[in-house]
């Protein structure tokens, strides 16, 4: 499908994409890949947590701040 086609026919585009992966070409080169949401996710091995995503990054550090959590809690009035 080119470009232009799927531009004047997303619908038609992603009922295709049910039955298998549509490619979407630019000037007679594939640019795009358009998938099912499930194919997709089996592609990529299912759903990846956030952890799962820091885990792949192997040795290297991530720095991660994490937020205080300001006004969601009061102290206990122990009086």
């Amino acid at each position: 499908m080119t470009s232009r086609e799927f531009n004047q026919s997303a619908s038609e585009a992603k009922k295709a994409s049910l039955s298998g992966p549509v490619f979407i070409t630019d000037r007679g080169k594939p640019s795009h890949v358009l998938l099912s949401i499930e194919e997709y996710r089996r592609l990529a091995g299912g759903i990846t947590t956030l952890a799962d995503a820091l885990a792949q990054r192997g040795e290297v550090e991530v720095e991660f701040e994490v937020p205080r959590a300001g006004g969601l809690f009061r102290e206990a009035d122990l009086s």
